[in-house]
């Protein structure tokens, strides 16, 4: 704790709180000892609270400080707790010290944190009232320090003020000492929580319980890219064999090209209302602009009789086709973007924007355009089944109604059975065998919304065993998933009583090629060796699972062997103290 005062008087303040417990580093010199880094400290210690030695680094005089600045910053980045002492009575040296030391103490003190304690010793002449305005008296208060001057500084400096008129035992004592000791107890606090934690008791020769390492991680499951977009624009590219719709010119009735109304349908509510709604199915008829000027019909309209059953290339099965008339010209020259824009969903709207700029190469004419698209497509594919006049599937006794079209632009096996010399291409009715309804009915959301959510691990199999049977690599990825993130998400308690078998889960996986699955759950198995080792079905891994398995083992066996050893010194260590005792 470095001090620095001013005259001798103030310079015994620390030695007097210490009292006859103070003593010199060599009591048998003849001079004070000195720091070895700055000689204008002298040093001494003493014991506090019974077994606490202080150290204390005394500066009697401000005027030694200025000798070397540097040690005496080295000095006090050493110490716990600094005081500061200054006479009131000398009011020239309490001015050197606000304004010569304090500035450059006061970012050292603030940096480093140390509690400061800032003492005004003596009794000012005129305390006892109200100054005197007689010439002697006003000389006397000018040479005094005022209490509001202290107060000041001790603020600046971020600093504890106190005033002691005396250094008797009571003022030193009861003032200066009960927050002296506050801080040394803060202190000592403080270096008790960095100090390593020693436990009570503790030796050296009781056994170290041995070190248990983590679990490794398991391997990610990896899922391809969605193509929902891609394949959706194959279908407008290359699907014309099963297109139900087709658009003409309004002026010219010049064929513009084909399409499919499941995939219109279900992006926008405007052609789901001009194909397939009531009138357009019982009593088909041309509808005028005029009469419906701000309705759906204002771009588009369906022509008289437009709803024919026409012969489908290649063999395909004849079925009712939907005639489409395109009123508005620049409609018609953009038709092919505008579909692409529908098809794909995830092209951005920039990117029809410059397409069309592209192709009209007129401003105005693509903003005009450009303000009744959003007509046509402010929904995407809100629905999943709307249409029930296409081809349905038979699961289960149960019939699920789907469109040819998606199915082919989705799963390349169901594209060459409806586009082969199958019986499935000419029939209306598809029967699927070894799949309940529930299941394939999740495969076909897949297939519609390129999304697969299953209830449960057992469903999630089921749909993977379904994927795996028409070849949609990606649902069996995302299936894989779902049953990875069911398993790890299940407490140790509830893994130990679930009526699930990990081990089946691993035998099909394995059967129905999902590798990724197989390798995961061997892995989980092993990180959860002690729960599956106990259960009966562990015995039906084959033997290059089963090694495997106790490869990667968690807890290995290693850290069992040291346990057991380190259980068995610690039973032997309390039976003979039990004996000593």
């Amino acid at each position: 704790m470095p001090s620095a005062g001013q005259g001798q008087v103030q310079g015994s303040l620390l030695w007097s709180y210490l009292g006859h417990g103070a003593r010199e580093l060599d009591p048998t010199s003849t001079t004070p000892s000195r720091h070895p880094l700055n000689p204008a400290f002298m040093e001494y210690q003493s014991r506090v609270f019974g077994d606490v030695r202080v150290m204390v680094r005394d500066c009697p005089s401000w005027d030694l400080l200025d000798s070397d600045w540097a040690s005496v910053r080295s000095v006090l980045e050493q110490a716990d707790i600094v005081v500061i002492k200054y006479s009131v009575n000398d009011k020239i040296a309490f001015q050197q010290v606000r304004n010569g030391y304090a500035p450059r103490l006061r970012p050292l003190l603030r940096h480093w944190g140390m509690p400061v304690i800032l003492v005004a010793v003596g009794a000012r002449l005129n305390d006892e009232g109200p100054p005197c305005t007689c010439p002697l008296c006003a000389s006397d208060w000018s040479s005094c320090v005022p209490h509001g001057e202290g107060l000041q500084l001790s603020r600046d400096l971020g600093a504890t003020y106190l005033e002691l008129p005396s250094l008797n035992n009571f003022f030193v004592g009861r003032y200066f000492g009960s927050v002296l000791e506050y801080f040394m107890i803060q202190c000592l606090k403080q270096k008790a929580k960095e100090r390593p934690d020693k436990r009570r008791g503790h030796r050296f020769n009781e056994p170290r319980p041995p070190h248990l390492d983590q679990p490794a991680r398991l391997p990610p499951v990896r899922v391809e890219e969605s193509s929902f977009s891609q394949d959706l624009q194959w279908l407008l590219e290359r699907g014309v064999q099963f297109a139900d719709v087709v658009f003409y010119a309004g002026d010219s009735g010049k064929e513009l090209g084909w399409a499919h109304a499941a995939v219109l349908c279900a992006i926008s509510p405007y052609f789901r209302q001009l194909l397939v709604g009531r009138q357009a199915w019982e009593r088909p008829m041309s509808r005028c602009a005029c009469r419906e000027r701000d309705g759906p019909h204002s771009l588009l309209s369906t022509w008289d009789g437009g709803l024919d059953d026409l012969p489908r290339p290649d063999g395909h099965l004849p079925g009712p086709l939907s005639r489409l008339v395109v009123k508005d010209p620049l409609l018609c020259l953009c038709l092919w973007e505008t579909l692409m824009f529908l098809y794909r969903g995830a092209w951005e709207w920039e990117y029809l924007e410059e397409a069309i700029a592209e192709k009209l190469k007129n401003p105005l004419a693509v903003a005009q355009l450009m303000e009744r698209i959003p007509r046509l497509s402010y929904v995407m594919w809100v629905s999943v089944f709307m249409l029930r006049r296409f081809a349905g599937c038979l699961v289960s006794g149960s019939v699920l109604p789907a469109h040819r079209a998606v199915l082919v632009s989705r799963c390349d096996v169901m594209a060459a059975m409806f586009s082969g010399k199958y019986a499935e291409a000419r029939s209306r009715v598809v029967p699927i065998h070894g799949v309940s309804s529930d299941t394939f009915l999740a495969f076909l959301e897949y297939l519609y919304t390129d999304t697969c959510c299953p209830a449960s691990v057992l469903q999630a199999m089921a749909v993977l065993v379904c994927a795996e049977m028409y070849q949609v690599k990606r649902l069996q990825h995302l299936c894989e998933v779902c049953v990875c993130a069911y398993l790890q998400s299940m407490p140790s308690r509830e893994l130990a009583s679930t009526s699930i078998s990990v081990i089946r889960l691993l035998r099909r996986a394995k059967c129905h090629n999902a590798d990724q699955l197989y390798v995961w759950l061997l892995h989980f198995i092993a990180n959860n060796y002690l729960i599956f080792s106990h259960k009966p079905d562990f015995l039906e891994l084959s033997e290059e699972e089963r090694e495997q398995v106790e490869r990667l083992r968690w807890p290995s066996r290693g850290y069992l062997q040291e346990l057991s050893e380190y259980q068995q010194r610690r039973r032997q260590l309390r039976k003979s103290r039990c004996s000593i005792m």
